[in-house]
């Protein structure tokens, strides 16, 4: 009997235990609860953190994420309005905030991570369609500080935009709340993690970078060909001018030795004749010096000058 009044105790006791861990539940800070029976939602969500109670073993909890949670999508190729085809990879913060809701609606969050790709993959679509890249990458009007890079052209290559990255990212984010407004969620934000080109439009872009780059090479060079040109002539003109400075002042230096030699000459000559004799007698000398030698044979007019020299040596 003792034996048997124990068993029966510790049955009691365990079936207690059971029925206060299937009755009691708790409720964390970051999370809430929705109590269902048979399948179907009981009462108001448990939104408060405690200790809560239920009917054992009738009536199921279902938790829920309280905190922030993030979506993150596939990358989706979409063309833009002015047909460029690129890949955009969105991503987005969302939390529940009506639980009861969002358990008639979505069931769970891997019901709700289906759903949100639905919704944002569709409008992320949509106004990226609607919208030309520049507007898609650019999200203010400026001009580009330039790097020093030879060659670039800074300020005449980009286009205005009239909404840009931060809007298009925000119509997508009101957009997607009124779709996701009955199913117990709000979307807190919308980024477009990244945007790239496909391959075959990256090709492209890859050769008119080239091109365009190619283009600037040649406009420099013909530049330079042309700057060139402009110094070449320069200097061949400076250089004409320096020749004809120095040949007309040549000619000058020239002229006045010509004049005073001959002056010089007229002067000797209007001298005495015995210094005119002795002029002439130099004169003869020096010719004779520079012109003959022990080898010359020389036929000379009896009238000639230097014959009368030459006489007069003999």
């Amino acid at each position: 009997m003792k034996y048997t009044k124990i068993i029966i105790q510790l049955i009691i006791a365990v079936v207690a235990l059971i029925l206060i861990l299937e009755t009691v539940f708790k409720v964390k800070e970051t999370e809430q609860v929705v109590i269902t029976q048979f399948g179907k939602p009981i009462g108001e969500a448990k939104i408060t953190p405690g200790l809560k109670i239920k009917v054992p073993f009738i009536q199921k909890t279902n938790y829920f994420e309280k905190r922030y949670m993030e979506w993150d999508g596939d990358p989706n190729q979409v063309p833009t309005k002015d047909k460029k085809f690129i890949f955009v990879e969105a991503y987005a913060r969302w939390q529940i905030t009506d639980p009861l809701q969002f358990f008639k609606r979505l069931t769970d969050e891997r019901g709700a991570i289906s759903r949100l790709a639905d919704i944002l993959d569709g409008e992320t679509r949509d106004y990226i369609a609607n919208h030309n890249l520049e507007e898609v990458v650019r999200s203010v009007n400026r001009v580009p500080a330039s790097s020093g890079s030879f060659g670039e052209e800074v300020g005449d290559t980009l286009s205005d935009i009239t909404e840009g990255r931060l809007k298009i990212q925000e119509m997508i984010l009101l957009s997607a709340n009124e779709k996701a407004s009955d199913l117990g969620i709000i979307i807190l934000d919308v980024r477009l993690k990244r945007l790239n080109y496909v391959t075959e439009v990256q090709t492209q872009v890859y050769e008119r970078m080239i091109s365009e780059r190619f283009r600037i090479a040649e406009k420099f060079r013909s530049e330079g060909q042309g700057e060139a040109s402009k110094i070449n002539g320069e200097r061949e003109r400076d250089l004409k001018t320096i020749q004809s400075v120095a040949y007309r002042k040549a000619e000058e230096i020239r002229g006045q030795a010509d004049a005073r030699a001959t002056a010089i000459y007229a002067a000797a000559y209007n001298q005495s004749a015995a210094s005119r004799d002795l002029y002439n007698f130099v004169k003869s000398m020096e010719t004779f010096e520079k012109t003959f030698d022990t080898t010359t044979t020389v036929i000379l007019s009896t009238k000639s000058e230097l014959y009368k020299y030459l006489i007069d040596f003999q």
